[in-house]
């Protein structure tokens, strides 16, 4: 009865954990997908429709690979009104905070980070293992970056060179390894989180960049 007890406030823990950090990741995402609308000048619906397509790709794609089906990103509510309330936001005050440098990378940094995290984190759940779980945490973090960049007619930044999936990799990698390592879910999660999003902002404002076809064909 204990065992079945401590099991439960485990379950309800990480659930709630995965609610929380999905959440927060489509909303900072939304913000993101909605920004790169406005700065392409796209009217109110292009707008939503970046700001839907950025902060739940990436989780609907994982959702289907995984079997999480209706995915919450087209059944739950607050999947749908979260990206809705930051897109409008975005677009009512978004031209006073798009003049900040670099807004849209520090939004697209922490969604990705938060993405990545709680990608891992939720195929761990459905008892992946861990490379399919550090992938599904990389894809889940890139996919609505990827959605929001195609649909701005722009090169994804993942295929750039940019340190974006090798980020999300690593901070995936941290949350897998914490639980093989049974360590506390908060804290791994917190650490992958930070790192994912330590190594991209590190990345833009370094010049980091992976090598790329062209600079290997001089």
């Amino acid at each position: 009865m204990e065992d079945a007890s401590h099991f439960l406030a485990q379950y309800l823990t990480v659930r709630t954990l995965l609610l929380v950090l999905d959440l927060c990741g489509t909303f900072v995402f939304a913000l993101s997908g909605a920004f790169v609308g406005i700065k392409r000048e796209f009217d109110l619906f292009g707008v939503l429709v970046l700001s839907f397509a950025a902060a739940n790709f990436g989780g609907i794609t994982r959702d289907l690979l995984i079997r999480a089906v209706p995915p919450p990103g087209i059944s739950d509510w607050r999947y749908i009104a979260v990206p809705v309330v930051a897109g409008l936001a975005a677009f009512r005050w978004g031209t006073i905070i798009a003049r900040l440098q670099g807004s849209v990378q520090i939004f697209d940094a922490a969604g990705l980070a938060l993405f990545a995290v709680s990608g891992a984190q939720k195929a761990l759940a459905f008892h992946l293992g861990p490379i399919p779980a550090v992938l599904l945490g990389m894809l889940t973090g890139i996919g609505g970056g990827i959605a929001r960049d195609l649909l701005a007619n722009e090169a994804p930044a993942v295929m750039r060179g940019d340190i974006y999936a090798v980020a999300a990799l690593a901070g995936a990698a941290v949350v897998v390894v914490g639980r093989m390592m049974h360590l506390p879910t908060t804290m791994v999660t917190l650490a992958g989180a930070a790192l994912c999003f330590g190594l991209r902002i590190m990345g833009i404002r370094r010049g980091w960049r992976l090598p790329t076809a062209h600079e290997r064909a001089r």
